[in-house]
């Protein structure tokens, strides 16, 4: 994901800035705990589209 593309998007719901876990192909807002799955380089910020994150699982 190009890195100006990825400083301009935040998260939908707290407006907090978002993380690339580029192995899972997911932008991360470590604050609502939600990842959100980046489709053919497209990212979908859509809270329904999200997932939570498990409480083990680490948020780097």
């Amino acid at each position: 994901m190009d890195a100006k593309f990825l400083d301009i998007l935040v998260c939908p719901l707290c407006k907090g800035p978002l993380v690339f876990d580029k192995a899972r192909q997911e932008l991360i807002c470590k604050g609502d705990r939600l990842a959100f799955p980046v489709r053919d380089g497209i990212p979908m910020m859509l809270e329904t589209e999200a997932r939570e994150l498990a409480p083990e699982e680490e948020v780097k």
